[in-house]
């Protein structure tokens, strides 16, 4: 008989938590909600709470606390609120498995809290190793705990190495579809709006993740995750442009075959398979149809386009705290553009200058990658 598996669902509200929550409940005998956590959108956490009875709803927004619990009363949920609540639940909840799709370095607390209880993670949030991936692969190997990657390229990646024998790996090939300027004339990219890199071709996502898909900052953020994710020399990791977003990854072996996987844009796939690793549970998604997809394209990127690929690597070979800067510094760009305050080339430029100015800490002091943190 196949155990019910808990899951701790941080950042319920965003498009990765809710793709969750149709994976749960497209599998009510196979899933259940331990806790539920959100940032500010209480009433649709009030909402998910009723709906899926977890044991603890968490807003993180302490000034939806009250809310919440006017939401709740009387139903038997526990209520909390706070940046520290969602380390604690995600260290003492009764959850066999945290998936965590907080979006941007909030979510890095609670995966430290996590892998140090010794829980499994399924990590969506990718700024958790960007930031603290030495720090974090450090502390599995202590705890025992595994993180099973969510996001699509590196769900893909994983798929392609099961089986496999590390020394036979020669590299692995991310894909990104180069977003919606992958051909706009390069002398207008500063009269570029946040409506216009808002509109992803591919992907419905959120909108600090769909303008890094634009900067492809997305793709070099993923570049370093993967180094955490499989160990592998920068050297070994190559980017590809896939304006399809057909094939999400792919796996070069040392005689030369290529293993990829491929599927319809869709995360709720890579969601599910995170969960129930390693088996592909039967379900009713999409199916990818090779013959109405047609043909498939690739290229190698322009930096001159893509400046952030040429800034990843930059961050990922000085290693120490610079990826944490790499992250943390386009994190506030992406911010700035949204408001208006800078233009669309200035996110790059802002990466840049902070790159530059930063002197390296200790990436495996907590301390001072909170530091980098506050600085944002």
């Amino acid at each position: 008989m196949t155990m019910m598996k808990k899951i701790g669902l941080l950042g319920s509200t965003g498009s990765i938590g809710r793709n969750v929550l149709r994976v749960a409940e497209t599998h009510p005998e196979r899933f259940c909600l331990a806790y539920l956590t959100a940032n500010t959108r209480v009433d649709e956490l009030i909402a998910q709470a009723l709906k899926f009875r977890p044991q603890t709803a968490v807003i993180a927004d302490e000034g939806g606390y009250a809310s919440l619990c006017a939401g709740l009363a009387g139903t038997g949920i526990r209520c909390e609120a706070g940046a520290a609540a969602l380390a604690d639940i995600a260290r003492d909840g009764e959850a066999d498995v945290v998936l965590n799709a907080i979006v941007g370095a909030a979510g890095m607390l609670p995966t430290l809290a996590a892998v140090e209880a010794g829980r499994d993670v399924a990590l969506s949030n990718k700024e958790s190793l960007v930031m603290a991936g030495e720090l974090i692969n450090h502390i599995c190997r202590t705890s025992g705990a595994r993180i099973f990657p969510v996001d699509s390229e590196h769900s893909a990646i994983w798929q392609c190495l099961a089986g496999e024998q590390d020394r036979d790996v020669e590299k692995i090939i991310l894909t990104g579809s180069g977003g919606p300027f992958l051909r706009r004339d390069l002398s207008t990219f500063d009269a570029i709006t946040p409506a216009e890199a808002l509109r992803h071709p591919n992907w419905s996502m959120g909108a600090k993740i769909t303008v890094d898909s634009a900067t492809m900052f997305n793709k070099g953020l993923e570049l370093i995750e993967a180094f955490h994710l499989f160990h592998l020399d920068p050297s070994r990791m190559e980017i590809l442009i896939h304006p399809e977003s057909i094939v999400h990854s792919m796996v070069q072996f040392r005689d030369g075959s290529v293993k990829a996987q491929l599927g319809v844009p869709d995360m709720k796939v890579p969601i599910q398979y995170a969960l129930t690793y390693p088996e592909h549970l039967l379900s009713d998604w999409p199916r990818l149809d090779l013959a109405a997809a047609g043909t498939l394209h690739f290229e190698q990127p322009d930096l001159r386009r893509f400046p952030a690929l040429a800034l990843a690597r930059t961050a990922l070979e000085k290693g120490k705290t610079y990826p944490a800067v790499f992250n943390m510094a386009n994190e506030r760009a992406v911010g700035r553009f949204l408001k208006g305050e800078i233009s669309f080339p200035q996110i790059t430029q802002a990466v840049r200058t902070a790159l530059e100015a930063h002197e390296a800490l200790d990436p495996l002091s907590r301390e001072d990658l909170l530091f980098l943190c506050k600085l944002n």
